[in-house]
């Protein structure tokens, strides 16, 4: 029963969502850090994508979509050893092992989103700890909540690529993770600004064009759902583009290339959870909403509530992402979309989406904070102020990415 044109298409978005995290994650937050820190960030994302494949082929994948019970998956399907290479994985017309790799880049992607929160002031050996220990004990049992047919799933949950299992749980962390490190040294004032704009801009793109996959391929079919989440989610990125791009020349008078492309980034957050579900209008609504309400979250996050979340993880993939899970309980009726399901209301849905939203939130907010209190008594969590002063290319990896 496996489909070749279904085939096909979801091996190009598994390169695509692969290309988000490396090169096109790195990239941008590379481009946000200064100087003496662009090769640690671009390490943190390689060291993320190496680190979290047999992380996912040993445990991860099982736990997320093995059948378990309402809250974490069982082992039998640890290292595929269950895995007969000629089936489809159930409901698609793919080789379970495409499927398999398709949901490893997701897992590669959501602790690499959570990077731009600890930028320039961690430890090495904490990165590596921090995001092995939240892959399996974060990411999975929420995969499983919302994918791989828990308790969320069975409430009837809409999060059609990852608003809650992405989005909401890497913001979170990520607030967690800043708010436990500390900030940088001159924050918020004073802190250096991105050392490499053209760097953050070429990054954003490749996350742009990447995402067609993340969204469009998470039809796991080549079908009409693929085809209008590809279309929604660029309208979203562009309408999102132009409404940061307006907000921030009306405030400071002229429009910054990073703030347009931040733009772009809180758009596609926020249609992901949507991107199955609505049609072109509700996704010209969304990208408004997430263009406006993630520009104003970015102040709210660094300087009101005092953390800093260094490159906007909360702000923009965090708040984007629940904002889409929520719209689209609001939106899936509007023309082109798919609308709820059979039976259930709008104030239903709405309720269900709200739900997930602050029950993963709330988990991982909880767990996250224990594996940074494990994390810091047994690695250290923090780089010296030596080290950070100097940069973290050169103390904790020995290169320096300019010679000058």
């Amino acid at each position: 029963m496996i489909d070749s044109g279904d085939t096909a298409w979801i091996l190009t978005s598994t390169a695509l969502v692969l290309l988000m995290t490396i090169p096109a994650l790195a990239l941008f937050y590379g481009g946000l850090a200064r100087a003496g820190n662009v090769l640690s960030v671009l390490m943190h994302c390689f060291a993320i994508a190496a680190l979290a494949s047999p992380l996912w082929l040993v445990a991860g994948y099982s736990l997320a979509f093995a059948t378990g019970n309402a809250v974490i998956g069982d082992l039998s399907k640890a290292l595929l050893l269950s895995m007969d290479r000629g089936a489809a994985w159930g409901g698609t017309k793919l080789p379970e092992s495409l499927f398999f790799m398709f949901q490893m880049t997701f897992a590669i992607i959501t602790p690499a989103l959570i990077v731009g929160a600890y930028v320039e002031r961690v430890r090495f050996p904490a990165v590596l700890l921090f995001s092995g220990l939240w892959l399996l004990l974060v990411y999975a049992p929420v995969t499983h909540w919302v994918w791989g047919g828990g308790w969320l799933a069975r409430l009837g949950v809409m999060d059609f690529a990852g608003g809650i299992v992405v989005h909401v749980t890497a913001g979170v962390a990520a607030l967690v993770f800043a708010a436990v490190l500390g900030p940088r040294k001159g924050f918020p004032d004073h802190v250096q600004p991105p050392h490499a704009p053209w760097m953050v801009m070429i990054g954003a793109a490749l996350l742009w064009v990447g995402w067609f996959g993340f969204n469009a391929g998470s039809a796991v079919a080549a079908n009409a759902d693929a085809a209008m989440a590809m279309l929604v989610t660029h309208v979203s990125a562009a309408t999102a583009t132009l409404v940061w791009m307006a907000i921030e020349w009306k405030k400071f008078g002229k429009p910054s290339l990073v703030g347009a492309v931040t733009g772009t980034i809180a758009g596609l957050a926020t249609i992901t959870p949507a991107s199955g579900f609505v049609g072109p209008v509700a996704a010209l609504i969304i990208g408004a909403v997430a263009g406006s309400l993630c520009f104003f979250m970015v102040d709210v996050v660094k300087r009101k509530w005092q953390v800093d979340d260094s490159l906007d993880v909360m702000a923009v993939h965090g708040i984007g992402g629940a904002t889409g899970t929520l719209l689209v309980a609001l939106l899936a009726g509007l023309p082109g979309g798919a609308g709820l399901a059979e039976g259930t209301g709008m104030g239903a849905q709405l309720g269900v989406q709200a739900l997930g939203v602050v029950s993963v939130a709330a988990f991982t907010a909880v767990v996250s904070w224990l594996i940074l209190k494990l994390t810091a008594a047994t690695v250290g969590l923090r780089a010296t102020p030596q080290e950070e002063t100097e940069g973290l290319d050169y103390t904790a990896h020995g290169e320096t990415a300019y010679n000058l």
